[in-house]
């Protein structure tokens, strides 16, 4: 398999594993308590799946490759890249949604920045050991 498909399943293992602990377990309440009304019965899993797709096919290009297998580099490119998606996501509900909490906002960007980096790590370690 080559070095690039490892490093990809490598890195949606880890984000898809950190985000449903996150979502699933550590904070459901949290984002109940602060979104409730918003939040949807059950996910639309179509634009799930697409978001994780995309989303870990950026990682793959703004953090994982550009670190050419320096987990440093990719924990920084990483952070990075998830600080800047997660507040464009963030700050743009806080900007045009009526009930979007300010708190939603910190804890996610901070979430988001997070787990990027760790997602980012995890598929530069493998994609390193394919080497």
């Amino acid at each position: 398999m080559p070095k690039y498909l490892v490093g990809y399943f490598a890195t949606a293992l880890a984000f898809c594993l950190l985000d449903a602990a996150w979502l699933g377990l550590i904070a459901v309440d949290f984002y109940q308590s602060e979104l409730g009304p918003l939040l949807l019965d059950q996910p639309n899993l179509t634009a799930a799946a697409l978001f994780y797709l995309l989303f870990i096919a950026g990682i793959q290009i703004f953090a994982v490759h550009p670190a050419r297998g320096n987990l440093r580099t990719a924990a920084g490119n990483g952070a990075l890249f998830g600080f800047f998606t997660y507040m464009t996501y963030d700050l743009t509900n806080l900007a045009t949604l009526r009930e979007w909490s300010q708190l939603v906002v910190v804890v996610d960007i901070i979430w988001g920045t997070v787990l990027t980096a760790l997602a980012s790590v995890a598929g530069c370690w493998a994609t390193k050991l394919k080497h």
